[in-house]
């Protein structure tokens, strides 16, 4: 069956319109102090400068045996961090994994801070991947040498997110053949090399412009490592459907096919260098011939090799679209959903909640368009939200900036009823040719959150702003993102970004919106609203269908556009849609598994604390933990809840302790003014609390005071139960 496309010109234009972007943003390094525990889990004082919670073997959660030091194979560059505090391990552990990444280091800044020279490029090659896989399986080993029942609480809860992220590192290199590195997403290298060039790297100085041109001359070598993981990927039998290389190729030879200086990283330095401060007029000509030199020497015939490459994948490409066919296919799409929603959810489960999701989220949809006085009997969802987008109305696209900025300032002004820990981190309103999705902040502080807003030559429809704006903004990836770069954590727990989490929180933000009464005057941008829920479910149910049931790309379109309510003939965000979950198996899952897993959270800690449940305190608990693997969050809201709990006995004991034993009763009174017997008692009462006998039994308002836990001991043995 063939696949409806938008043209390549479209494609051109979103192919880095996407959602933030996951997984890659390390954040400002805190003050590191080293905590060694009070007592040594072997019975003995530890040693100067060691850690207690360091053992010789130890058995551990999620692993299938115990590892000794001795054991441990150890790249040289880890070998330092044998015998480290366990706070100082996770610091300088994360760091060695972060430098395997220099694009990663520079983009945050922090090539200084790490000692990095920032003029290096990370390989692609399978030796180089292979490497990378050597120090991830060296660290967990070594972490696995630190007792955890030794840790405080919240190294444990460090430990146990340090652990499941270096887990799924190691089943991602078993798994590195099944990846798709070329895509016309997000995901794709040649778009992120290309966005890291033009958008992230520094370029502040005449060092930074050296190292800029540095790295260009380094892109032959990368993409050289690139096309040998491909020809191994074809060796093993795993090739991304042919659209996909097709609908890549224009990102590629668009350079390839093109002079040095009408490519966009020359263009892009250019105009950067043009604005240092610290080179002359003549070393800044000299920057820009060495840069054409590097372009025309490395980078063009880098993409010349590539698109060739890439035009032999496509002459063997497959004509299906899901990942179920390849040997291990099912091995392999268990990992994407494991890896993305951080659940154990299998793809039957998840396949059925999007359906189960759909059915709820759809009987709120009629509810609201029947409010609007729009007839829902034998009409689509794709034509009732046609009459939502004309009369939502359109923003004209010079204002859509604009009316970002209102939403996100409105928001922020309403957050007091379920907020009270703001991220310092400014948010910034991009509007552009390209946008829909979110970057975070650097840790050096010179990036703010970025917002990128579309704009189009029509505008935007209305209706579908404020969720957009709650979800990539305040209080979604913004408001979680920068608070958990400004929390005091372990540097890998401010840097990692679990996607269950990270995209749950933001769904989560959309739906809290509605709950605080944000859409009550709105009932187009609540429909918004529960059109973007609906997309998220819906999304279950595609990705499983495409990856573990054997849907076709025309087959998922149908089922996005029936129960989402978009037209498959024109709507090109939708046919991109499904070439994304075809390209990025799982990661589409994330979203409302996350949401509601929180959701389910937050139902259990409001059950548990009945009227001492705060929604600021959970909130609090979920965000300044940064983000982490949706079962481990549990564990955080578990000891939310304990603490909590024992913070409320704890109160009650002090009331106790307040109150004063009547004769020989166990009874208690409360010490109350004058004033408040006066209202509340009769003169007889008074007199009963301090003049009670032993036959005397307490008043009619006393016994209330037990009914609203003002008086919660002993006095309602004396209350009858009409009383209580």
């Amino acid at each position: 069956m063939s696949k409806t496309k938008p043209s390549l010109n479209t494609i051109i234009i979103i192919i880095l319109i996407s959602i933030w972007i996951a997984g890659c943003s390390p954040l400002s390094p805190l003050d590191e102090t080293s905590q060694v525990d009070s007592a040594s889990p072997r019975g003995e004082e530890p040693a100067p400068g060691e850690d207690s919670s360091i053992v010789e073997e130890s058995s551990h959660p999620g692993g299938e045996s115990s590892t000794t030091a001795e054991d441990v194979s150890i790249p040289a560059e880890a070998a330092s961090l044998k015998g480290l505090s366990i706070t100082d391990f996770f610091d300088e552990s994360f760091k060695l994994i972060m430098l395997r990444n220099p694009e990663w280091i520079s983009a945050e800044g922090l090539d200084e801070i790490f000692g990095a020279p920032g003029d290096q490029l990370s390989g692609l090659s399978p030796a180089y991947l292979s490497e990378s896989q050597t120090l991830h399986q060296a660290v967990l080993n070594l972490l696995h040498t630190y007792d955890r029942s030794a840790l405080t609480p919240e190294d444990q809860i460090s430990y146990d997110v340090y652990e499941w992220y270096l887990n799924d590192l190691i089943s991602q290199g078993e798994f590195a053949l099944y990846d798709y590195p070329i895509t016309h997403f997000l995901t794709g290298v040649q778009n992120d090399l290309l966005y890291f060039f033009t958008d992230l790297h520094p370029l502040e100085t005449k060092q930074d412009a050296e190292n800029y041109i540095a790295r260009l001359s380094q892109i032959d070598e990368k993409y050289d490592g690139l096309i040998e993981s491909l020809d191994m990927r074809a060796e093993a039998g795993v090739v991304a459907p042919r659209f996909i290389w097709e609908w890549s190729m224009g990102s590629v030879s668009g350079i390839a096919n093109n002079s040095a200086r009408f490519t966009p990283f020359y263009m892009a330095f250019s105009e950067k260098v043009a604005s240092l401060s610290d080179a002359s007029d003549a070393e800044k000509s000299a920057l820009l011939e060495a840069a054409e030199e590097a372009i025309a020497e490395s980078v063009i015939p880098a993409y010349k090799d590539l698109a060739a490459a890439m035009r032999q994948m496509m002459s063997v490409a497959p004509s299906d679209d899901g990942v179920w066919q390849f040997e291990r296919g099912e091995e392999y799409y268990a990992y994407t959903l494991h890896h993305h929603s951080t659940s154990d959810m299998t793809a039957e489960e998840i396949h059925e909640l999007g359906l189960k999701e759909l059915d709820r989220i759809h009987d709120e949809m009629y509810a609201a368009f029947r409010e609007l006085g729009y007839s829902t009997d034998g009409v689509s969802i794709a034509e009732l939200f046609d009459k939502v987008e004309l009369d939502g109305g359109k923003v004209p696209g010079n204002e859509v900036g604009e009316t970002f900025e209102n939403l996100a300032a409105e928001a922020e002004a309403n957050l007091g009823a379920a907020f009270d820990v703001m991220p310092e981190a400014p948010l910034t309103i991009i509007a552009g040719d390209i946008g829909d999705f979110y970057i975070s902040p650097s840790l050096d502080g010179s990036r703010p959150g970025a917002f990128y807003a579309q704009v189009t030559g029509s505008g935007q429809d209305y209706y579908a702003m404020p969720s957009l704006a709650y979800h990539e903004g305040i209080p979604g990836h913004h408001f979680q993102i920068a608070i958990a770069q400004e929390a005091d954590l372990p540097l890998f727990r401010n840097a990692i970004h679990f996607t269950g989490y990270a995209e749950g929180w933001a769904l989560y933000a959309e739906r809290l919106a509605s709950e605080l009464g944000w859409y009550v005057d709105d009932p187009y941008g609540n429909l918004g609203r529960l059109q973007f829920e609906a997309f998220r479910a819906a999304r279950l149910a595609a990705d499983t269908g495409i990856h573990a049931q054997g849907w076709t790309y025309d087959e998922a379109l149908e089922f996005m556009s029936e129960n989402v309510g978009y037209n498959t003939g024109d709507n090109v965000n939708l046919q991109f849609e499904i070439s994304r979950y075809i390209a990025w198996p799982g990661q589409a899952t994330s979203y409302m598994v996350g949401m509601l897993k929180i959701l389910e959270l937050r139902e259990d800690a409001s059950e548990q604390l009945g009227q001492h449940f705060e929604l600021k305190e959970f909130h609090n608990a979920v965000l300044v933990n940064g983000s982490m693997p949706l079962d481990v969050l549990e564990k955080v809201i578990d000891n939310y809840i304990a603490d909590k709990l024992e913070q409320v006995k704890a109160n009650e004991a002090a009331t106790l302790s307040s109150l004063e034993q009547v004769d020989d009763y166990p009874l208690y009174t409360m010490h109350y003014s004058g004033a408040y017997l006066s209202e509340t008692a009769s003169d007889e009462s008074a007199s009963w609390i301090g003049n009670a006998s032993s036959t005397s039994s307490p008043p009619a308002w006393a016994c209330s005071l037990v009914s609203v836990h003002l008086l919660p001991y002993k006095l309602s043995c004396l209350c009858d139960s009409e009383g209580l």
